[in-house]
């Protein structure tokens, strides 16, 4: 494998910063405020994870417990997100979404699922493959 060239970073570079600015607006075009990226990742993280904790939130995140406890008190005060006691350890906190968390997430996915199509759309079926192939194997990548 080679090396990229400073000009190939560059162009990437810009691409990147123009696809983000560009298509960053599927949570801009909700009616609600828009979450952080920690919020709406850890909502996601509790939606496939129910009854989990803070510390597995942060662990799968890798971002420090204080981080998550920040985010679960906002989620929490917004009403997305519900906090219950587990049995046995009054000290532990099982997390799950409460109905308006689970329709912020349905809409949320449906925004994004809407952008991907109008990005697609752009592109041959065969470039589809293609680029869907590339961005899978830089995210996926595991040196």
């Amino acid at each position: 494998m080679t090396t990229p060239t400073d000009d190939q970073i560059e162009t990437l570079g810009a691409a990147l910063d123009t696809f983000v600015r560009r298509f960053k607006l599927a949570d801009a075009v909700r009616a609600d405020k828009p979450l952080n990226e920690v919020d709406t990742q850890t909502l996601l993280y509790v939606r496939d994870h129910p009854a989990c904790g803070p510390t597995d939130v942060a662990r799968f995140l890798a971002v420090p417990v204080t981080t998550i406890s920040s985010a679960t008190d906002r989620l929490a005060k917004r009403g997305l997100l519900e906090r219950r006691r587990v049995e046995g350890d009054r000290r532990a906190v099982a997390l799950g979404l409460s109905d308006a968390g689970t329709a912020h997430l349905a809409a949320y996915e449906e925004a994004h699922r809407d952008l991907y199509r109008f990005m697609l759309q752009r592109l041959s079926p065969a470039e589809r493959d293609s680029f869907i192939s590339m961005i899978a194997k830089i995210a996926y990548n595991e040196d």
